[in-house]
């Protein structure tokens, strides 16, 4: 079977980014207007955010994305990395998509000094858990939110 190749998302990358971000989206059962997808890609691929995304592929057909954002923390004097989007095509999960985009964010965010890579999942996305129990330290700690408009 063909390798998987994981590198950083670009500008050119839009027609596969974008359904697999729309495939992110259904399976968090959300939509979002169709100029956030252009504001969010144009970060991501800018140059200009401290964002940016990978996308993974095998015979040039796109099998997962992950989007990432590097912000400062009250916790350490280095940045921290959140792994904000993972998403992997239903037909190549199990295939190892998902692993190899943590593991290219966290020698990213190596390279970029960061003390630590974290994300959240859903409490019902079990497969995936699968993967991040492997792989990761559950946390222990509960999200909270609240809209602000």
């Amino acid at each position: 079977m063909p390798e998987i190749t994981v590198r950083p998302l670009t500008a050119a990358d839009r027609a596969a980014w974008t359904p697999l971000w729309h495939g992110y989206l259904t399976f968090y059962k959300a939509t979002l207007p169709a100029r956030i997808d252009d504001v969010t890609f144009g970060r991501l691929t800018g140059g200009q955010e401290p964002m940016g995304g990978f996308i993974a592929l095998r015979d040039g057909k796109a099998l997962g994305i992950t989007n990432w954002v590097i912000h400062r923390s009250t916790w350490s004097d280095r940045d921290i990395c959140y792994l904000q989007d993972l998403f992997t095509a239903p037909e190549a999960r199990g295939s190892g998509v998902g692993r190899r985009l943590i593991e290219a964010v966290n020698r990213m965010a190596r390279e970029k000094n960061c003390f630590r890579v974290y994300w959240q999942t859903h409490e019902s996305n079990l497969q995936a858990q699968e993967l991040y129990n492997k792989v990761a330290d559950k946390s222990g700690f509960i999200v909270y939110r609240q809209p602000l408009g």
